[in-house]
């Protein structure tokens, strides 16, 4: 990576983290209070998409939100591991 000017330093983070799951579900629940009105439906069907592309887009985000949740929930006992 070239680093920007008067820097001599470039750095990229990346990070995976279950705080995700918070955005995912603000996006979700805004998603579905539109769908149910049924809100700009019309223009993406003009452009052709189909309106099962929505529900099974809003499928694969609710499972993600799972899939996160479930990450969180998960508990790891490392000192089981010393009595064997």
């Amino acid at each position: 990576a070239i680093p920007p000017e008067g820097t001599a330093l470039s750095a990229t983070f990346v990070a995976n983290t279950t705080a995700i799951r918070g955005v995912f579900q603000r996006i979700s629940a805004q998603f579905a209070k539109m769908y149910k009105r049924k809100a700009f439906l019309y223009w993406y069907k003009g452009e052709g998409m189909d309106e099962m592309e929505f529900q099974e887009a809003d499928k694969n985000v609710r499972d993600l939100i799972t899939e996160y949740q479930d990450k969180q929930d998960a508990v790891v006992d490392l000192e089981d591991g010393d009595d064997e």
